[in-house]
């Protein structure tokens, strides 16, 4: 079978946590398994660890190691960002205002079947080298991977999106609204850019500016809870009791849209991507499974930390906003003229809140410093947001259409198309428009957690792909369960907010007809997983040959390529984590 590349660096041994591996081509095995060099790919345009993988020390024995855990910490953290994107910090301030603290189960339950998926996503891209986008290139057929690709960018976009428009919104707020919001927008365009200049410094120094914007991040929402004192057995009893009494069909909604605002399609792809930046000797079985290993902790780690941020911001609007009605918001901030009161009408509805009138509220309960702290949080997560969207964009492309652009390229294309809707919006409309557009985006980005979420299982489940590191019964019944259940809910989702939208006539065709699509593409991914998992009986169907299966290029047969290429005599446990 010919070679297949892996674009990752060969680790010969010991050598500083944070010392790096050069490398000016990507890295082929051969048939026996062996490293040798490259040249089908120009590193120069990869993204930005083509060049520097952060080198593992060779520690002897089988002791936990924290020189270890430190080497390979990094990637879990940006993939956390997600995780703390403005449209989930709107998403909690939103809970928090609708049920209180009785969601917080919720976030919870998200944040684990989060955790559970993006193990996989980091299994893959360690033990085969190659990440899902990659992955989706050879194992699918031209037409559903492009359809795929496709729905990926919608993600990759509508997540964009919110990124902007929460940036956008804090820099209103700091500015004291002297900057509007179509001028914030522009002000993004800055920030596309900007990973470039600090990719120039080094990986690790990039790494380490994601974890400079997560501290701020921990800081601006710790500072807004121990300001607001909520109350601590209801965070408690929130998170561990599963259920929500008395809650009408908003805080459902709004359940569902944490669901779907947690756990995002195109951060599976981005974490498979991020893994690669370390240079892992998949030679060896025992290098693979530690990676797998300190990868795991380290993601559960940056989770849990993004978890903690996440109730910050649950819990200070569950605490100040419950229950509130304008009218006393109104009358709260009329007190203070430096704040505009009039964003509360004069009624006796509850506060429908978002990030803009969460800040100011804030500041009109907890003093101007509490509207411009939460402001710098949400500028943190706006920031540090999109530079990591970039980065799943650019994976995305590369992986899918097997494209090789200059960085500059690929930030220009993937961030114009977010801002200019978002500008237009932005300028044409007001604030409240464009703040609650959060919703329609949400639900756009739950429609293609299948294009993620069933990839990876498929990949991770299929031992030709995965040799001796293919999930376990117990991995795949719980992931394909919890897959089932979160797409479910997020498709009654969407449903609701299409029906909200009183479609008829050609839209009403176009929605019917993108949904029929959406099926057979859900179909044909199902179809093709549970043929990696093992069921070849449905390979005496033509059809499945022909359409489902069948070479995808030149280089592949009907089954799937073994990619491990890992010495497989190890007993079947050591390989179980």
């Amino acid at each position: 079978m010919p070679g297949i590349s892996y674009e990752s660096a060969h680790n010969s041994g010991g050598g500083d946590a944070d010392s790096t591996v050069r490398s000016n081509a990507p890295i082929t095995y051969s048939s026996d398994g062996q490293f040798t060099p490259s040249d089908s790919r120009t590193s120069s345009n990869q993204t930005y660890f083509a060049d520097e993988k952060i080198k593992i020390p060779d520690i002897d024995g089988k002791k936990f190691s924290f020189k270890k855990l430190w080497a390979f910490t990094g990637p879990g953290f940006l993939m956390s960002i997600a995780y703390l994107d403005p449209g989930n910090i709107e998403s909690d301030l939103r809970s928090g205002t609708v049920a209180q603290y009785k969601l917080l189960w919720i976030l919870l339950s998200a944040t684990l079947l989060g955790l559970l998926m993006q193990r996989l996503s980091a299994r893959l891209g360690v033990v085969t080298g190659l990440h899902l986008a990659e992955m989706c290139y050879r194992q699918y057929r031209k037409v559903p991977r492009t359809i795929l690709w496709i729905m990926i960018e919608i993600a990759i976009i509508g997540s964009d999106m919110q990124e902007v428009i929460g940036t956008a919104v804090a820099i209103y707020l700091l500015s004291n609204r002297v900057i509007p919001i179509w001028g914030g927008v522009l002000i993004t365009i800055i920030d596309t850019f900007t990973f470039l200049f600090l990719d120039k410094y080094g990986l690790r120094k990039l790494e380490s500016f994601f974890g400079l914007l997560i501290t701020i991040m921990g800081l601006t929402f710790g500072f807004e809870y121990v300001t607001s004192k909520p109350d601590a057995a209801g965070v408690v009893k929130g998170m561990f009791i599963p259920w929500c009494s008395n809650c009408d069909s908003r805080a459902l909604l709004q359940g569902v849209g944490i669901i779907g605002a947690v756990i995002m399609p195109h951060n599976l792809y981005l974490h498979s991507a991020l893994v690669k930046s370390r240079a892992i000797d998949r030679t060896k079985p025992e290098k693979i499974r530690d990676a797998n290993m300190y990868f795991f902790i380290e993601a559960s780690v940056a989770l849990l930390i993004s978890f903690i941020i996440n109730v910050f911001v649950v819990a200070v609007f569950a605490h100040g906003l419950f229950q509130t009605t304008n009218q006393e918001a109104h009358d709260l901030c009329a007190k203070h003229p430096a704040f505009n009161a009039s964003i509360f009408p004069e009624n006796s509805e509850y506060v429908d809140a978002d990030l803009y009138t969460g800040g100011i509220f804030l500041g009109c309960m907890y003093g101007v410093l509490a509207m411009y702290i939460w402001a710098v949080g949400i500028l943190a997560a706006g920031q540090s947001s999109t530079m990591t969207g970039t980065y799943a964009g650019q994976f995305v492309m590369e992986g899918f259409l097997n494209l090789q652009w200059a960085k500059w390229k690929r930030v220009l294309f993937t961030r114009t198309i977010a801002i200019i809707p978002t500008f237009c919006l932005a300028f044409f409309s007001n604030i409240n428009d464009l703040t609650s557009m959060n919703d329609i985006l949400n639900a756009i980005m739950s429609l293609q957690l299948p294009f993620a979420t069933i990839p990876t299982i498929a990949f991770t489940s299929n031992p030709q792909i995965m040799g001796k590191f293919v999930n376990g019964i117990g991995n795949k019944v719980a992931s394909i369960l919890l897959s089932i259940v979160v797409i479910g809910i997020n498709t009654y989702f969407v449903i609701s907010s299409v029906d909200k939208m009183e479609l008829n006539g050609f839209l009403l065709f176009l929605v019917i007809t993108v949904g029929i699509v959406y099926l057979i593409v859900c179909c044909y991914l199902v179809l093709h997983m549970t043929i990696s998992m093992g069921n070849t009986s449905l390979l005496r169907f033509s059809f499945v040959n022909k359409y489902i299966m069948g070479p995808v290029d030149a280089t592949l047969d009907i089954s799937p390529t073994c990619y491990t290429r890992v010495n497989l005599d190890l007993p079947d446990d050591k390989y179980n984590f």
